[in-house]
């Protein structure tokens, strides 16, 4: 599933070819994603110009003067630039054109994604106002961590990875952050200090910085290449390395099934 890295930079790489162009077609060629693209869109949008592009979590919001689209890519969804002479494939699902030529196309397999139009607020919107802090902003600190924590019995890595906490910390970036920062994944969110957290912040922000970063070498696949952006490739200290030997104390990890995803982690590094 694309991460809030992977979201990133995707925004960041259709952003420039398509801000401030307006709309000249849509084309739905499937509606049956998570929930049904609303027919209207083509009207809705047409002839209208797109101002600009953000980010809400793993939400791409598309802002325009009379509402805005949220794109989720799901599990498997990706868009790409492409040019108007390229024929769809099989799951290129949508179509936004602009005037400028350039084309915005949903790519889905497994149809999971969606395609939401909204004119309400965005802040109050049912799928984006319990959202917790982003990651990278200020609004994300050791304070607020270890304020919220304090009873809460869940494990930490599961706490983390609540949408409602901070959004976008996904299964590989909650093991290396917590490895980085020391903290057994399985460990009471509120048996962890306030150091401890302040330790922790500084790692999840690092690390999506450089997965980011990471994504941002390959922005050029956006327009007209496979259409795959730049996923986290830095070598991992933990995750997917089940048995293999630490890179600090040279132990074995250990690798358990926590809320159904694999969970790794150093049993003398990490306490």
């Amino acid at each position: 599933m694309p991460e809030l890295p992977e979201v990133e930079t995707t925004c960041r790489g259709i952003a420039p070819h398509i801000e401030q162009q307006s709309v000249k077609k849509v084309t739905i060629r499937n509606a049956s994603l998570r929930w049904p693209v609303d027919e209207k869109l083509p009207k809705i949008l047409r002839n209208k110009t797109l101002n600009h592009i953000s980010r809400r979590g793993k939400y791409l919001l598309l802002h325009f003067d009379h509402g805005a689209v949220l794109w989720h890519l799901g599990m498997s969804g990706s868009l790409r630039i492409i040019k108007e002479n390229e024929k769809p494939k099989l799951h290129d699902h949508v179509d936004v054109q602009f005037n400028n030529g350039n084309i915005l196309r949903f790519h889905d397999p497994r149809r999971f994604g969606s395609v939401i139009w909204t004119e309400e607020s965005l802040e109050e919107h049912k799928l984006l106002h319990h959202l917790g802090p982003e990651p990278l902003s200020d609004n994300f600190h050791d304070d607020y961590l270890y304020e919220r924590s304090r009873k809460i019995q869940q494990a930490v890595k599961t706490w983390i990875m609540d949408s409602k906490v901070v959004v976008g910390v996904g299964n590989i970036y909650a093991n290396e952050a917590l490895f980085k920062a020391g903290i057994h994944p399985l460990k009471s969110a509120s048996k962890i200090s306030r150091p401890k957290y302040k330790r922790l912040t500084e790692e999840i922000k690092s690390i999506l910085h450089y997965a980011i970063q990471r994504g941002g070498t390959t922005l050029r696949d956006f327009v007209g290449g496979d259409g795959k952006p730049g996923y986290f490739a830095q070598e991992l200290n933990v995750y997917g390395r089940g048995g293999e030997p630490c890179v600090t104390c040279k132990k074995p990890l250990t690798e358990k099934r926590l809320g159904q995803r694999s969970t790794v982690y150093c049993t003398h590094c990490q306490k």
